[in-house]
């Protein structure tokens, strides 16, 4: 199989990890794997860095305003400067269906400026402000958090590689716990953890939340869609796939 090479262009941190596994299975692949985060705080940078130590890849940050992603030409051309810089094939980003009714601040806009980036990429845009950049066609596009997904990707041989990587974003297990505090009652959150209630601080609750949700969407797809695979990732890819043959 021909080597891949996989940009991930992610609003939060939080689509690292939840791509941790098709970007694990790339760099284990021996492909190029690169993360691009269009909104981090100075704070959350370190976990980031730290995660994207454990699955192997790169990471670069946009460093867009929170509550100001636009379709401005200085916008369009720094995500563009990426990708023309990294040379894709792959490219994950968020699924168009699931932002509009994602109620995290700029989801709309960072998906719609994703895909206006990736058309720009590979036209004569921003030539002059960009030199030595060759365009890059708009590459393959696969969805995360698809609505309707029609492929799942094998994560069991790097499951621990993407708990591994989970483990490091301690910004987000903090904030999880103190919103689903606020959302669920005691009970239903001790069905979800076991022992939940006996947990420390928000730090280990939240790690403990965000474990279950992983393993509870990996399982899912895997075991619980009765395919091939014990845990797996679902994805939706943009267009028609292209086979050269018919695949089990």
């Amino acid at each position: 199989m021909d080597k891949n090479d996989l940009l991930l262009i992610a609003n939060y941190g939080s689509e690292l990890v939840a791509t941790a596994g098709a970007l694990a299975s790339n760099v284990a692949a021996d492909g190029r794997t690169h993360a691009l985060i269009l909104l981090a705080r100075p704070k959350a940078r370190p976990d980031l860095e730290r995660a994207a130590g454990v699955i192997g890849c790169g990471i670069e940050f946009a460093d867009l305003p929170n509550g100001g992603i636009s379709l401005a030409y200085e916008q369009k051309r720094r995500l563009v400067k990426t990708v023309r810089e990294f040379q894709p094939n792959i490219v994950l980003m968020q699924d168009p269906e699931h932002v509009w009714h994602d109620l995290d601040p700029d989801r709309r806009m960072g998906m719609m400026l994703t895909l206006e980036a990736l058309a720009l990429a590979g036209r004569d845009f921003a030539q002059e402000d960009l030199p030595g950049l060759k365009p890059c066609p708009v590459p393959t596009i696969y969805y995360l958090w698809p609505e309707h997904p029609n492929c799942v990707l094998d994560i069991s041989p790097v499951w621990d590689i993407k708990v591994k990587a989970g483990e490091c974003i301690s910004y987000q297990h903090e904030f999880t716990a103190q919103i689903l505090e606020g959302t669920f009652t005691a009970a239903s959150l001790e069905a979800a953890v076991p022992g939940y209630g006996k947990l420390s601080g928000n730090l280990e609750r939240g790690l403990a939340l965000h474990r279950a949700r992983e393993r509870a969407n990996a399982l899912h797809y895997g075991l619980g869609g009765h395919g091939h695979f014990a845990m797996a990732e679902a994805y939706r890819r943009e267009g028609d796939f292209q086979l050269r043959r018919l695949v089990p």
